[in-house]
């Protein structure tokens, strides 16, 4: 049969159902955009900087605790408006960590909590104990997911500096540990993490003679420079000072060499994955201030770098979020 010979009602195009006027609107917080969570996470790095810089001249920490505060209430508002969204349907979990902006930003979250543990141990040591423990078996189910994920091939298989957040993003509950006088958990987190970090280093390196990241992925090449620096933290923590020094030499020159190529990585302009600039930047202002001795002054000059770029790089991510701009442009999940 032709389709001259079709039926002319088969002929007629398919109908649709009238658009809804008011258009509907999602129940609120059912689209929170995971992608909030690097930025938020570099803030808190943030104020941990400011804090080692205040503490190595020797002036007031009111300025750190301030920000700390004001970090801590951002990620507590953000924890929240994901958990109801995660609480009206848990499965969203799952496909959200299907695209790389929410693989990375639930790893951000949960790393979180590690990173408010250390900012809140010298005001309550018992909150920083229950959120050493709570960030660690949160980062450990959503490792163990994407685990599954990644086995059942419902991921792709190319490595990405994202995978450092996911595997290695362990490490920031180790400085916390050691306050908290946890020696052999940091000890084991500090090891492991080295090894798994090096692991994705040496596939990174491989991969980049085959293949550079597109543009709007390149700003993820800064993700590769924070496990350095929180390795070097922990190092210095731990006594292992020549670890810690080489470490943050790796560190040092990975930073230059992002430097040169920084105009290559921003080709694609400002874009939600630019939140994986901010937490590096501080992490390794933070090692650096921590080593002390010639570290220090480079040290607070990236301080201050960070204190420009993160809060600005935060504020442009967070604006994005109640219109559902950002949760458009970062494929997010509704609930």
């Amino acid at each position: 049969m032709t389709a001259d010979d079709a039926r002319p009602e088969d002929r007629r195009p398919k109908r649709f159902p009238p658009p809804q006027f008011p258009m509907r609107r999602p129940a609120r917080f059912a689209k929170t955009p995971p992608a909030i969570f690097p930025a938020i996470l570099g803030l808190m790095g943030l104020a941990l900087a400011v804090r080692a810089g205040l503490s190595g001249l020797a002036l007031p920490l009111s300025a750190a605790d301030l920000l700390a505060g004001l970090a801590v209430a951002v990620w507590g508002f953000a924890v929240f408006a994901y958990l109801a969204k995660l609480i009206r349907r848990p499965g969203v979990v799952l496909e959200d960590l299907r695209v790389l902006p929410g693989r990375s930003g639930l790893a951000a979250m949960t790393m979180g909590a590690m990173a408010v543990a250390s900012l809140l141990l010298p005001f309550s040591p018992a909150a920083a104990q229950v959120l050493v423990l709570a960030g660690l078996a949160g980062h450990s189910v959503l490792a163990v997911i994407l685990i599954g994920l990644l086995r059942m091939g419902q991921l792709p298989l190319p490595v990405n500096p994202s995978l450092h957040l996911s595997f290695v993003g362990f490490i920031v509950a180790a400085p916390p540990a050691i306050g908290l006088g946890w020696l052999g958990l940091a000890t084991a987190l500090f090891w492991v993490s080295l090894l798994v970090a090096l692991m994705i280093w040496a596939l990174s390196a491989a991969q980049a003679f085959r293949a550079l990241p597109p543009p709007p992925l390149r700003p993820m090449l800064a993700s590769h420079l924070a496990p350095a620096a929180l390795l070097a933290i922990v190092a210095g923590l731990l006594g292992m000072d020549g670890v810690a020094s080489v470490l943050l030499a790796a560190g040092a020159v990975y930073s230059v060499v992002l430097i040169l190529v920084g105009r290559w990585i921003c080709v694609a302009g400002v874009t939600p994955f630019w939140g994986a600039f901010t937490f590096p930047l501080a992490a390794f202002a933070t090692a650096m201030l921590g080593a002390g001795g010639v570290w220090f002054a480079p040290g607070v000059g990236v301080a201050a770098v960070a204190l420009a770029v993160n809060p600005a790089i935060l504020w442009w991510i967070l604006k994005r979020w109640p219109g559902g701009k950002l949760a458009a442009v970062t494929n997010v999940a509704e609930a």
